[in-house]
């Protein structure tokens, strides 16, 4: 064992406040841990919610919810696969699932960090899972969908699209509310739109270009970003174009759904939010030169999203003007988190970062040592996150 000294030297924060902490850790080194094996301690305990069963939380894909964290966190466990992970884990039922680019897909005990079960697909997985009716879907780099049995690890079906798939599917119920859909993109251009039963095929709708994100879902329509720069706006029903947005440049990122309007940022530095039933741009945030990869998190008041430029940027949700940023020492790709008045994300510099909802003052971070692009999930007393060292890291408070 080694005692990793995590220290903030003189962090100025958003408020203007200098803050110093020092937090000692005890954590095993990587040559001690072997690919599915963890560090466990016991379990934790904080109010937060028992779900997060899909990126985004929820099928708005806004990345908050109701519950509240303290102001630090201690590492619980973390569980080591054998590649980098920057798929977003996802949390239910007691089980954490994330998928690795060693091309596995894993389901993690959640109270302890240990395997439950590891699922091989033909290639790296990027995307986050989606767990509906006792499944885990999941798409992959070897362009199949996957639907696996959540407690078994046992594959139920595949479905071949003709690309990548490295956003995560959402979930929908169809017009007669009898079946559950799926509906994805993939590199070969298009949507999918498939039943969780059987992976049946529903329908598909044609983009100009790659389809990186998830699609969010809501008021009967999917809408999703992709490389064409177009917000594309589909009816669940059919999948029938309902809208085209252009933002003005290729989105990465997965685009968010609140109060009818659509919230995304695109590569050429402008984060947008539009009317979905319009189509309307109702305001642009952005200097046009910061990338936007990260999928923004959206509450009642602000929408939050991580830059290039180093920064988490908080926003007003109406009018879209500046509340505050948080200075990060790398890239903010990472899709912030919201739980109560706590936002949490990672950077490329490898720290995991907690700030202050209302005004961004930073609280907590600690310091993996390689980039964190994953996403977290705040789920079950757990603030779970992948990193680019291989491991999934669950944070949270000891009883």
């Amino acid at each position: 064992m080694t005692l990793a000294k995590k220290v903030i030297p003189a962090v100025v924060f958003a408020s203007g406040l200098v803050l110093v902490i020092v937090v000692a850790k005890r954590v095993r080194t990587g040559s001690e841990l072997e690919a599915g094996s963890q560090t466990a301690v016991e379990a934790p305990s904080m109010q937060t919610p028992q779900s997060w069963p899909m990126f985004g939380a929820n099928t708005g894909l806004t990345a908050a919810v109701e519950g509240s964290l303290p102001d630090s966190l201690e590492l619980i466990w973390r569980f080591r696969t054998g590649g980098v992970v920057k798929s977003p884990p996802v949390i239910e039922d007691g089980l954490v699932f994330a998928g690795s680019a060693d091309a596995n897909v894993y389901a993690i005990e959640a109270a302890s960090g240990e395997q439950v079960w590891a699922y091989p697909t033909g290639d790296e997985v990027e995307a986050a899972a989606c767990v509906a009716e006792g499944m885990v879907f999941v798409g992959s780099a070897d362009g199949f969908f996957y639907a696996i049995d959540a407690k078994t690890g046992v594959l139920k079906w595949r479905y071949e699209t003709g690309g990548k798939i490295l956003g995560a599917a959402n979930r929908t119920r169809s017009a007669d509310a009898n079946e559950t859909w799926l509906v994805f993109g993939s590199y070969d251009s298009k949507l999918y739109c498939l039943n969780s039963a059987d992976g049946r095929f529903v329908w598909s709708y044609d983009t100009d270009n790659y389809v990186n994100g998830a699609p969010a879902v809501g008021e009967g329509k999917a809408v999703c970003g992709g490389c064409d720069a177009i917000v594309h706006v589909v009816s669940l029903a059919d999948g029938n174009n309902a809208g085209r947005i252009d933002s003005g440049s290729f989105i990465a990122a997965s685009a968010a759904i609140y109060g009818g309007r659509v919230y995304v940022g695109n590569y050429d530095g402008v984060f947008l939010c539009a009317d979905i039933s319009s189509g309307e741009i109702v305001w642009r945030y952005g200097d046009g030169e910061t990338t936007y990869f990260s999928s923004p998190a959206v509450t009642k008041e602000f929408v939050i999203f991580g830059g290039r430029d180093k920064r988490l940027h908080c926003v007003d949700r109406a009018g879209g003007e500046v509340v505050w940023t948080f200075d990060a020492l790398g890239d903010v790709d990472s899709s912030p988190a919201v739980c109560g008045d706590k936002v949490v994300f990672g950077a490329e510099d490898g720290r995991v970062y907690m700030a202050r909802l209302a005004d961004g003052t930073g609280v907590w971070w600690y310091e993996i040592g390689k980039a964190v692009t994953s996403s977290p999930a705040v789920a079950g007393g757990l603030v779970v996150v992948g990193s680019d060292d291989g491991y999934v890291y669950a944070f949270g408070v000891r009883r």
